[in-house]
């Protein structure tokens, strides 16, 4: 009896092995997404190589190394920005202690709720030779135009500025939960043993956070690589308008497509890049329980508090204070009033496609999240994994490698539809908004996933087995037991998503229906015709907007 149980057992475990790697409904739903997220990717890959050898040493000839160059010093430069800011901030706040150094720890957040397009044409108008700097400048010393130079702000070097002020918060928080993290055991030896402040910082401290700072570098620099707004307001020629001046300007798509190939590797690198640093970063806490939050790690002199003020006030100045004012002051003008015409159905259009996509990224969320927390098949994870990488894909890469399969496809509707039933009404699929949500949902899926994967990890699956065992069905179980416990993670997750897609411009420009128009499309085609006081009302709802997930990010980063 005992060796025919041993014998059942060994049995059963076998199969359970052998179905460990099969699908289940769970994972079958997980791999059902990643196709679906993943066909932009495939479309790109399978349509950039027709034209052959010839079409891209033709690119290769006239715009791919300026794109490349320009794109690769805009990343350089704004990604050394960030970094630089991000991480002597988090330093300053987590070691020392200085005047408003509370204030300024989530101060310092701020500038992520400034859309990059937005910081642009706010410090255009601001530093152009008609603005108000240049203007005061020639003002108080009588200059003329050919008496002074200027620093032009339409320009490479201005878009990496603008990008790395109100980008480097990514760097910031990951950073600061990094230093607080440490064990400072080791900094305060080498501190007793005779070494500066700066010389343990740079041996001791940097080190130890040098995985984390990557990782938020490499979010900065997928920030940067996806920028549209900047780069097309600074007249910068990177891929993302070279993809949008290719597809909608000269409607060369086979060129929008081999140049979203090539910038396809470039975000390949960086998800290889940001996966690796993070399953190097150090968790240790082990000289956490040693340091009161009353006593610094460095004691500053009042000059030193004095000037360490100033350095995180700065970026908290230059990255969300200007802008907001600025925008304040010109949307409580007579002209901007003036101009608000229509501002309620560019307002209820953000917001029925903010609502739309939430919706579906909370679906699909749902889906990945129940996959991760009770299926048994590593397929799951492979495909949550893929699901998931839509952070990281530009607008314009996704509008482009959604545009050219599914056009191939509306063709073929469009004709059996015009065959079978008489249809004469044209593309059916093509210009609508169900384009738009899919890119949008694919880009932004992310955001949802981490949320409500972060609620499901919290219900242990007993719950579920104990109210089946009762008799339960699977939809009294999640409306009873998953919907109030998932509660605060769904609402987070379509703040987040409804915000992210509210303030997305390239996927929304390119996919858009003619009659859909969003505050952030508003605001942008109002600005490139340089009217940016018409432009300041929506733009300041769109940094309004901005400050929820930005608070969000830094009650997180804290905890």
């Amino acid at each position: 009896m005992s060796r025919l149980t041993q014998t059942n057992g060994a049995h059963a475990s076998v199969a359970a092995s052998a179905l460990d790697g099969l699908p289940d409904r769970w994972a079958t739903g997980a791999l059902l997404l990643a196709f679906v997220a993943t066909l932009p990717i495939a479309a790109i890959l399978v349509t950039a190589p027709s034209g052959g050898f010839e079409a891209i040493a033709h690119l290769a000839r006239t715009v791919l190394a300026n794109y490349i160059g320009n794109t690769l010093l805009l990343m350089v430069m704004a990604g050394s920005l960030a970094a630089i800011v991000g991480t002597g901030c988090a330093w300053l706040v987590t070691a020392t202690r200085f005047p408003g150094r509370k204030v300024l720890s989530w101060a310092l957040v701020l500038p992520l709720a400034v859309p990059a397009y937005i910081a642009a044409y706010i410090y255009a108008d601001l530093l152009d030779f008609s603005g108000p700097v240049q203007s005061a400048l020639r003002g108080l010393t009588g200059w003329g135009v050919d008496d002074y130079s200027f620093p032009q702000i339409r320009s490479l070097p201005g878009g990496a500025f603008v990008l790395g002020i109100v980008l480097y918060p990514y760097v910031y928080l990951i950073a600061r939960g990094a230093f607080a993290a440490q064990s400072f055991a080791q900094f305060n030896a080498a501190r007793s043993l005779g070494a500066a402040p700066m010389t343990a910082f740079w041996h001791i401290a940097l080190p130890a956070a040098r995985p984390a700072i990557a990782g938020g570098l490499a979010l900065v620099l997928m920030e940067v690589l996806a920028d549209f707004g900047v780069a097309q307001y600074f007249a910068i020629p990177t891929f993302s308008t070279g993809i949008f001046r290719s597809w909608l300007s000269m409607g060369d798509k086979q060129a929008a497509l081999k140049l979203a190939a090539v910038m396809l590797l470039f975000v390949i690198a960086l998800i290889v890049w940001e996966a690796r640093t993070r399953s190097g970063r150090s968790t240790s806490k082990d000289g956490l329980s040693q340091r009161t939050g009353s006593e610094p790690l460095i004691q500053l002199t009042p000059l030193g508090r004095a000037l360490a003020m100033l350095a995180c006030a700065l970026p908290v100045l230059l990255g969300f204070v200007i802008p907001a004012l600025h925008l304040l002051g010109m949307a409580i003008s007579d002209a901007a009033v003036s101009a608000i015409g229509d501002l309620w159905s560019y307002a209820r259009g953000s917001a029925w496609l903010g609502l739309a996509t939430a919706i579906t990224c909370l679906l699909a969320a749902l889906v990945l999240g129940f996959a991760k927390a009770r299926s048994t098949s590593r397929i799951a994870t492979g495909a949550i994994r893929v699901s998931t990488l839509g952070y990281a894909l530009p607008g314009a890469l996704l509008a482009v490698g959604l545009l050219a399969p599914l056009g191939a496809l509306d063709v073929g509707l469009s004709r059996f539809a015009r065959d079978t039933f008489g249809y004469s009404g044209g593309l059916i699929l093509t210009g609508t908004s169900a384009i738009l949500i899919y890119a949008l949902s694919v880009r932004f899926l992310t955001v949802a996933f981490n949320s409500v994967d972060g609620g499901l990890s919290k219900i242990p699956p007993s719950l579920d087995a104990a109210a089946r065992s009762l008799g339960a069905k699977p939809a009294r179980v999640l409306a009873r037991i998953y919907v109030p416990l998932l509660s605060p993670s769904l609402a987070a997750a379509a703040a987040l998503v409804f915000i992210d897609t509210v303030r997305e411009l390239p996927a929304t420009l390119i996919l858009r229906p003619f009659n859909l128009e969003t505050l952030a499309t508003r605001a942008y085609r109002l600005a490139s015709d340089e009217r940016l006081v018409e432009a300041s009302i929506p733009a300041l709802i769109l940094l309004a907007a901005g400050l929820l997930p930005v608070l969000l990010l830094n009650r997180l980063g804290k905890a």
